[in-house]
């Protein structure tokens, strides 16, 4: 095969990277919004991947068509760091100073950093920037004040230690 002149049935690489990093971002957008569901109602992850997938993929969130995000991703994250939630809030202690505790951040702010925790700890697949970049996103759309950046530094700081070798 000529790399030049791939085979019809092939889309070039950077439309597929392009889909499917937005299909990506989706999903983490999907998956920081059901796992604030879940911290702030007790729900399982089963149901709360199933109700998203069923229903609010379908009807998009606040405006946002979520139908093109990448539905294997968004349950791999919600599941996942539904199941190590223990291990991830012990890699974000050692990451916030001594004075503040886990339990002082705000809900969403603490899923945001779950999510990007999990990824850089236990998904080698994106590279610890575009993480960083991705969770960072997140947090300004969520938040308007000094949250975005507080993410930053604890992203900063934990791909630093979990990842060490991309530095």
């Amino acid at each position: 095969m000529d790399p030049a002149h791939p085979p019809e049935s092939e889309s070039p690489p950077a439309k597929l990277s392009g889909r499917k990093a937005r299909s990506r971002r989706l999903a983490r957008l999907a998956a920081v919004q059901a796992l604030h569901q879940m911290e702030t109602t007790g729900a399982g992850a089963d149901a709360v991947v199933s109700e998203f997938l069923d229903h609010r993929v379908k009807e998009g969130i606040d405006g946002v068509d979520l139908s093109p995000l990448d539905r294997a991703f968004f349950e791999a994250l919600v599941r996942g760091v539904s199941g190590e939630e223990k291990d991830l809030d012990d890699i974000l202690v050692g990451m916030l100073p001594e004075a503040w505790p886990l339990d002082r951040l705000d809900a969403l702010l603490r899923v945001i950093l779950r999510g990007g925790a999990f990824e850089l700890g236990f998904s080698q697949e994106t590279p610890a920037r575009s993480v960083i970049s991705e969770y960072v996103g997140l947090a300004h759309d969520f938040f308007g004040g000094k949250e975005p950046a507080m993410a930053n530094g604890i992203l900063d700081a934990m791909a630093r230690v979990l990842r060490s070798d991309e530095f």
